[in-house]
């Protein structure tokens, strides 16, 4: 049976589904669909720091569940303004950033490392936001 994954350190959820969960063999995670908000659900700006909240929650629950952002093997982002937010989004994700730049890294990835990532286009995402990601990281033994 699978492991449902819940931290309190991370953001609070809504009641239909969980922050994350492990898979059977215990090797994967799968996180669920992370906005840029704080605790109380409020978005916390624009794109970019939308961009670091949700992937600064990701890496609570990833450490909860005994992984990192250096295990993430596949990440989907959906954006609300592909034109506008592209760019911005893409210099601060980590996928491309901050393990290359050791005063903002999580990790200890090597450049080139990084996980395969797909980015759409959507017409709305909860609560307004103007980005969402979910990932799937590996679980180290």
């Amino acid at each position: 049976m699978p492991e449902f994954v819940y931290t309190s350190d991370a953001n609070p959820v809504l009641p239909v589904f969980y922050q994350a969960v492990i898979s059977n063999s215990k090797e994967t995670i799968y996180v669920s669909g992370n906005i840029g908000c704080d605790k109380n659900f409020k978005l916390v700006g624009d794109v970019k720091a939308q961009t670091r909240a949700a992937l600064e929650n990701i890496a609570v629950i990833l450490k909860a569940a005994g992984s990192g952002l250096e295990h993430i093997v596949k990440a989907n982002i959906y954006l609300t303004n592909m034109p506008r937010d592209f760019a911005p989004m893409q210099r601060y994700n980590y996928l491309n950033i901050s393990f290359r730049r050791p005063a903002y890294t999580h990790s200890q990835w090597d450049k080139g490392k990084m996980p395969a990532r797909t980015c759409i286009g959507v017409a709305s995402l909860p609560m307004g936001a103007d980005f969402e990601i979910e990932c799937t990281a590996e679980i180290p033994k």
